[in-house]
């Protein structure tokens, strides 16, 4: 029954996923929650969370920092939420829901949005103990909890969510395979060289991958737990455990028991207002096929549709008002008529790895022709499809994705230069001037909320946004997937500055200057403490003020890496200087996702002894430690509390190994091959050149962290040109590549110079280190430096080999001045009592760790030896050297 007379309207929603919370905020934004009674029926324990960003749970990501909704939104708008609580039936007829508890709604709008639900193949075994699915918080969390006690893992299913499932499972410890029925991974985003490209990156991080197989049967030990899986070619995989991520189906169940229409395939049949056969309810989002008659596996589409549905119910006379909305949005889709399709590109970063496709990005259109780049070395595939006339009709990008934003705008127009150029990498043809400038109005940023060029141009020029929060906020552009906010902050910037505006390219709202004006400062004035620079150069609302979370450690970072040159000497967790360091500084340690820490004594060059490998297995038992050989050539140990590190660190210096600096933004390591001593290939000595310059910059202090390698021969084993600085050898001496990152975007390094001497290697890279350290942003690696530095490498290489500024003798003697000064910062703080007084687990308990309190240990920790732990001959260093407790 619809509402008495003068009664509000009732909307009900069923369902409080991504797309659920967005038609609620479309409603809010239209002030339809302030003239209707809303209701909202959440199967999960928990309000709407961001599912694309599910796989950061792993990485440290808490389940109350996905959340979508801020904790008043709900009351602010007056929407009932029921959680754990879903729609069981509706009765059409009567405009009634009933939950599982049995409360019962009527309503006068009835909107579906519940989503999808993971397909599970029909392979025997399938629900034996140890198979999951992958698609909600709970099962991340019964996921986390079984793979304590596994050693591998299979994911069957190599798309989007399956990818991501394997990482987590990588993360998590486990040996890791991944089973593709199709011939590659991604099918559906990315071309057979696409997914070649990402095969190979895949695999390199001994993820062992299957394609072209299915699983046909999942076999179970005695108890009914997973044991192998058994595949399509006959072959088994040995496993504990086993998540299926092979795609999903619409949930259109509670629909057609409603008799409401589905496809043949699934999915509510709605038509272009979202709104199903009976005009009382729509469906929107996974659950939908829409009136093309796709149903859309995107949160983009879904968003478009839950814009398209409450601008429908806005309009119909009992939710319509002619007060102007509250909260309304600058949105192109805000004004949207009608659902007729949408955009499916996508770009993700899946294991580290960019993955984007855009368009048509198979080239399905008739004449299209492919421009292709490809460098299998990097891992990196980029292909074009464009028209005959030179339209671009879409692409597939693969290890690079940098492009992304400005290539998906400029989809359906010619580019303003060759495609051909457009897949080049930084610096080898790419035209420097196109950006986000060069796009039409008409060019779609945020693909998430269908927001244009135009409408982001208009946020500043029309609305009064003078800064990228507040066209965030105006427009929504850049809070779905976050992968546009580069773009827009271009976007953002260039329309102020058209507009007379100065964009402030300070580095906080402390300081009015940038990170390398801040350097130039402190080292002209030679300036060695935070509050000084505060004080005379910080903002004049900031100064004498306590700074804040961005400019501390940018600051102490300065200071650090000019110490010895300024005069500001001193210890990183000394006096001022220990309230400035981040997280990691403040206990010269890793903090993990668990609490504890982990320990990384430095192991030059990957080179140790028998004896200080025995020191490393001894305190790893007594400690009950994790270990794992990295992949910078290093034995990393986890599961460390925080008052159990003095003493971890006194046994290891005493052994003579000194801090790796995996805590800090410093030199990490300098891999290397075994080189011309051992190897048949090698030409040159890689293993004292990777020592010799791991101790010359060991504890140098920078913008970000550096990595570097020395491989002995081409044969490039220790994989030099993925580092910040990287050498590889030649039959005339040594090659320098810098600007590399094997990391969150991953860039080939570029050769600098060739066929140096030891000499001369040392000197460039000198220059480079202290150039890079002078002039680079706040947490910039060196490969992003390279690309933003005006010049590009050119210019690098004019200043660092041809001396060009004048400045090379003064970059020398900085780092001269470094390598004079270098003292190791653990050993410092086992000879300092008042240092080692911070070392406690709680602040309020200095004495031994509270005994109510459990430490969980993780996989493959071995117990301590509570012998050595808890008696009283705990070895601490003192002044005096080492002693008993």
């Amino acid at each position: 029954m619809p509402s008495p007379a003068g009664a509000a309207p009732t909307i009900v929603l069923v369902g409080h996923g991504m797309v659920g919370q967005r038609f609620l905020e479309a409603l809010a934004s239209r002030g339809v929650t302030g003239r209707a009674r809303v209701v909202v029926l959440c199967e999960e324990s928990r309000p709407a969370y961001d599912r694309v960003r599910l796989t950061s749970y792993f990485s440290g990501t808490t389940p109350g920092e996905l959340s979508l909704s801020d904790d008043g939104f709900m009351a602010r708008h007056g929407i009932e939420l029921y959680v754990g609580d879903p729609a069981v039936s509706v009765d059409r007829a009567a405009r009634a829901v009933t939950s599982r508890t049995g409360r019962t709604f009527t309503y006068d709008t009835l909107v579906l949005a519940t989503g999808s639900y993971p397909f599970v193949p029909p392979v025997p075994g399938k629900d034996s103990e140890g198979c999951f699915v992958y698609r909600t918080v709970d099962d991340l969390l019964a996921i986390e909890a079984y793979a304590r006690t596994a050693r591998t893992g299979v994911v069957v299913g190599g798309g989007l969510l399956g990818l991501e499932a394997a990482g987590a499972l990588q993360g998590l410890g486990l040996d890791t395979h991944v089973v593709e029925f199709s011939p590659r991974l991604m099918a559906l985003q990315v071309d057979e060289g696409g997914g070649a490209a990402l095969r190979r990156r895949i695999e390199s991080m001994d993820i062992t991958v299957h394609t072209g197989v299915g699983g046909e049967e999942i076999t179970a030990d005695e108890r009914g737990a997973v044991r192998a899986l058994r595949l399509s070619d006959g072959s088994e995989v040995e496993t504990d455990l086993v998540i299926f991520s092979a795609g999903v189906r619409p949930r259109d169940g509670l629909a057609r028991d409603a008799g409401l229409e589905t496809g043949e395939r699934g999915g509510v049949v709605v038509d272009e207002q979202c709104r199903t056969g009976d005009p009382d309810v729509y469906a929107i989002g996974e659950c939908a096929r829409a009136a093309d008659g796709l149903v859309y596996g995107l949160v983009a589409p879904g968003y478009e549709m839950a814009e398209t549905a409450a601008g429908a119910l806005a309009a119909e006379p009992a939710y319509s008002a002619t007060a102007p909305a509250p909260e309304a949005p600058v949105s192109a889709a805000a004004a949207a008529p009608a659902f007729t399709g949408a955009d499916t590109s996508t770009k993700l970063k899946l294991l580290g790895v960019d993955v984007a496709s855009f368009g048509d990005a198979h080239g399905a259109a008739d004449g299209a022709l492919d421009v292709v780049y490809a460098d299998s070395r990097a891992g990196v595939y980029k292909k074009l499809v464009v028209a005959p006339d030179g339209t671009l009709l879409g692409g597939v990008l693969v290890g690079d994705a940098e492009a992304y934003g400005t290539l998906r705008a400029l989809t359906g127009s010619k580019p303003p230069a060759p495609p051909e150029s457009l897949v080049l990498p930084a610096g080898a043809g790419a035209p420097a001037a196109l950006g986000p400038s060069a796009l039409p109005d008409e060019a779609v940023i945020c693909n998430c909320h269908n927001v244009d060029k135009g409408a982001v141009r208009a946020a500043v020029s029309e609305h009064g946004c003078t800064d990228l929060p507040a066209v965030k906020k105006c427009t929504k552009a850049g809070t779905g997937c976050g992968s546009c906010v580069k773009v827009l902050g271009q976007l953002v910037d260039a329309e102020l500055e058209a507009g007379g505006i100065e964009v402030d390219k300070g580095l906080c709202g402390c300081f009015a200057y940038t990170r390398a004006e801040l350097y130039e400062i402190v080292r002209t004035l030679r300036l060695t403490t935070f509050a000084g620079l505060l004080d005379s150069h910080g903002r004049e609302e900031a100064r004498h003020g306590d700074g804040c979370e961005i400019c501390k450690p940018a600051v102490a970072s300065v200071i650090a890496s000019l110490a010895p040159a300024i005069g500001a000497g001193g210890h990183v967790l000394d006096g001022e200087q220990a309230a400035l360091q981040d997280t990691n500084d403040h206990f010269l340690a890793n903090l993990q996702r668990n609490g504890s820490y982990s320990i990384v004594p430095r192991v030059p060059g990957g080179e140790i002894t028998p004896a200080k490998l025995i020191v490393i297995g001894e305190v790893a038992r007594d400690f009950g430690l994790y270990t794992k050989i990295t992949g910078g050539q290093r034995i990393d140990l986890f599961g460390a509390r925080v008052d159990q590190l003095p003493a971890i660190w006194a046994r290891l210096v005493d052994a003579g190994f000194e801090s790796g600096h995996a805590y800090g933004k410093a030199l990490r390591t300098v891999k290397s091959c075994v080189g011309q001593t051992w190897c048949r290939y090698g030409v040159q000595d890689s293993v004292r050149m990777a020592i010799d310059l791991e101790l010359r910059y060991r504890g140098l202090r920078a913008p970000h962290k550096l990595k570097s390698a020395v491989s002995g021969c081409a044969r490039e084993c220790a994989e030099a040109m993925g580092k910040d600085f990287g050498v590889l050898a030649t039959a005339s001496g040594w090659n320098l590549y810098v600007g590399g990152n094997g990391g969150a975007t991953p860039r080939h390094a570029d050769l600098l110079a060739q066929d140096l001497s030891d000499a001369e290697l040392v000197r460039l890279i000198d220059r480079f280190l202290m150039f890079y350290i002078r002039t680079a942003d706040r947490l910039e690696r060196t490969s992003a430096w390279l690309e933003r530095i005006e010049g590009g490498l050119e210019h690098v290489r004019d200043v660092v080999v041809h001396d060009s500024l004048g400045i090379c003798a003064e970059l020398e003697s900085l780092l001269a001045a470094h390598v004079a000064g270098y003292r190791d910062e653990w050993a410092e703080t086992l000879a300092d009592p008042e240092r080692l007084r911070r070392f406690v687990s709680f602040v309020n308990a200095p004495g031994a760790p509270d005994p109510s309190v459990r430490f969980v240990e993780e996989r493959e920790q071995i117990k301590p030896d509570l012998t050595i732990l808890s008696g009283p001959d705990l070895p601490v260093r003192t002044l005096e050297g080492t002693t008993a407790r």
